[in-house]
């Protein structure tokens, strides 16, 4: 499988790249510190047309492929993950599902909006007994003529706080140990909805997280997403499309880290030379390149395989897993290298550490991806 890149993917690359390394990363400490982005920092990502990757071209979108969509998520993944995770929430697992299941009402209320970054967009899934076992949602959503009343509470929901459209996935049968969900659009302003806790985190500044509380949230019928009780397949697609985002973002992180970590063992002087010069110091990088290159390959892989129609969701979960792993790996690894003052709240690469330690987590468990793993292995 051929990964070299076209001169156009190349262009949108640097472009992306280009935009994170001059006006992102300058000022992340800022962002950092107050764990807020700066609305002209993300109406500059709007005008890049960044908000609209994922959005067909007939609705104002670029309608790019699932490989040229990693290739920005990883130069994303070069600063933090606040900034990242605002288009990967949008871009991501929080579009996904009304491009592949709306009808052309909804797409058409919907997208063109999305896709200039007017209107933001997140997935609501978690809750507080259900995050890797999303068959264990209780959020309710019980028919009322031509409404639907949403019931329940959502927590560590990426954007949730800022989005003007939310992708909810409710149990719309009374079984609650069947797998009758069903997926909704619900936006701010309908009755009954509300944000409830904003949650603090160590990591991904930037990024508002918060719980969503639904209580007889009146959702029209005509938000419904797909037909009724067939949320379960939309739950777990959306989830499988959005994991191969993180492994790229992840990869881009490993390859920002190395230019860091490189660039400090070459200045850095002990014992009358440079870090550079030890051998402990280059094994140390090899290992961080090598890993890093591996987990380019296998996320490459699983974008050329979505594109192709032909993807498994083994081959998703081992890109998820092996680039978070390897990214918590290089962040440790650039942290030692830089000593103390990789300790250092200030310091970039002690950002990359927080940042790097829930993408083992989020869409996904690292646990979670081996399960998928293993019982594909035997299944086969």
């Amino acid at each position: 499988m051929d990964f070299e890149l076209t001169a156009e993917e190349r262009a949108l690359q640097e472009t992306v790249k280009r935009f994170v390394d001059e006006r992102i990363e300058p000022r992340m400490a800022e962002i950092d510190a107050s764990n807020e982005i700066p609305e002209s920092l993300l109406d500059e990502a709007a005008a890049l047309g960044l908000f609209g990757i994922s959005i067909p071209e007939q609705y104002g979108g670029m309608g790019l492929s699932r490989f040229a969509r990693t290739l920005v998520h990883e130069m994303a993944g070069r600063t933090g993950f606040g900034f990242a995770g605002v288009l990967a929430s949008h871009t991501g697992i929080g579009s996904d599902a009304l491009v592949t299941l709306g009808n052309a009402a909804q797409k058409q209320r919907y997208l063109p909006r999305m896709a200039t970054g007017e209107l933001r967009a997140a997935f609501a899934l978690t809750e507080p007994e259900a995050g890797s076992d999303a068959g264990s949602v209780r959020t309710t959503a019980r028919r009322r003529g031509d409404h639907y009343l949403l019931n329940g509470t959502k927590h560590f929901i990426s954007g949730g706080s800022r989005a003007g459209v939310i992708t909810v996935v409710a149990r719309t049968g009374a079984d609650p140990r069947a797998r009758d969900l069903s997926v909704f659009l619900v936006e701010p302003g309908f009755r009954g909805f509300r944000v409830g806790s904003l949650y603090e985190p160590m990591g991904s500044r930037g990024h508002p997280i918060a719980e969503l509380v639904f209580e007889d949230c009146e959702v029209p019928v005509e938000n419904r997403l797909g037909e009724e009780g067939k949320g379960w397949l939309a739950a777990t697609r959306t989830l499988l499309e959005g994991r191969p985002l993180v492994a790229a973002r992840c990869v881009g992180a490993c390859a920002r880290l190395i230019e860091i970590s490189t660039d400090y063992a070459k200045t850095r002087k002990q014992f009358g030379q440079s870090i550079a010069e030890f051998q402990a110091i280059q094994f140390m990088l090899a290992d961080m390149a090598t890993r890093t290159e591996a987990a380019r390959w296998l996320t490459y892989h699983a974008a050329t395989l979505a594109d192709q129609g032909r993807v498994t969701p083994e081959a998703v979960s081992m890109a998820k897993l092996f680039a978070s792993e390897a990214l918590a790996f290089v962040a440790d690894a650039a942290l030692q290298i830089q000593g103390g003052a990789g300790y250092m709240v200030d310091n970039p690469v002690n950002r990359f550490y927080r940042d790097a330690r829930v993408t083992r987590i989020y869409e996904g468990t690292s646990e979670i991806q081996r399960m998928i793993i293993g019982k594909a292995l035997l299944r086969d």
